[in-house]
């Protein structure tokens, strides 16, 4: 077999290169590649597997037992360098280049809008702590990593400890403001204002959410 340079790599993330790079092997395949007792091998193998970062299968062979191979899952691909935010970033400098800013905050508008619609039927009949609540999980979902705080009947905080698409809004803040125009459609009755910005050299973003007072007649 062809080695690749393991260079500083744990014995975990090494499987899951060699899994990357040479597709489904056996245990005894890994334990030539590795250099460690098949036991060894074993036990990160279950390891992987409960974490659910690789897979097995058997295989059938002309001669002999059927021997089980190992692949690797959908969730291993967050441990693979990922360039999708350069790739953004240049797309949309394209854009800029042969239609104009304008054209690029269409964009995002166009996408804020398509997120209202599909979230607004699960805002409705709530009361604003509910609707919160909701947007929170919508938000952890997407991956932002939010907690949220209600400090009184009327006052709540949202907080987002990641923004998954940072690299972008950095060059391209119209994001941030369809962010916050989307809050502001889903929840309603609320005044939303964002006091942090990952972007803006904040350590999260944060929003605080207060009811909206009803006017007087």
């Amino acid at each position: 077999m062809t080695r690749i340079d393991r260079g500083q790599l744990s014995t975990r993330t090494y499987i899951l290169q060699l899994l990357k790079t040479k597709g489904d092997l056996s245990t005894k395949e890994l334990t030539e590649e590795l250099g460690i007792t098949i036991m060894a091998v074993r036990r990160h193998i279950q390891s992987l597997e409960r974490d659910n970062l690789i897979t097995s299968k058997t295989i059938r062979q002309s001669m002999g037992r059927p021997t089980a191979v190992y692949s690797l899952t959908k969730q291993s691909d967050s441990f693979f360098p990922r360039k999708y935010h350069t790739l953004t970033n240049d797309l949309l400098d394209e854009l800029v280049e042969n239609f104009g800013d304008s054209a690029v905050e269409q964009l995002f508008e166009g996408r804020k809008d398509k997120m209202v619609k599909t979230y607004a039927m699960s805002m409705e009949g709530k009361d604003l702590a509910d609707r919160v609540s909701t947007l929170a999980g919508i938000q952890n979902e997407n991956g932002y990593m939010v907690e949220w705080e209600m400090t009184d009947d009327d006052q709540f905080w949202l907080k987002e400890h990641n923004c998954p698409i940072e690299q972008v809004a950095s060059n391209y803040q119209h994001a941030c403001q369809c962010e916050l125009k989307l809050f502001q459609s889903l929840l309603g009755d609320a005044d939303v204002e964002r006091t942090e910005c990952l972007v803006k050299g904040g350590q999260r973003c944060t929003y605080s959410i207060r009811k909206r007072k009803a006017k007087k007649q």
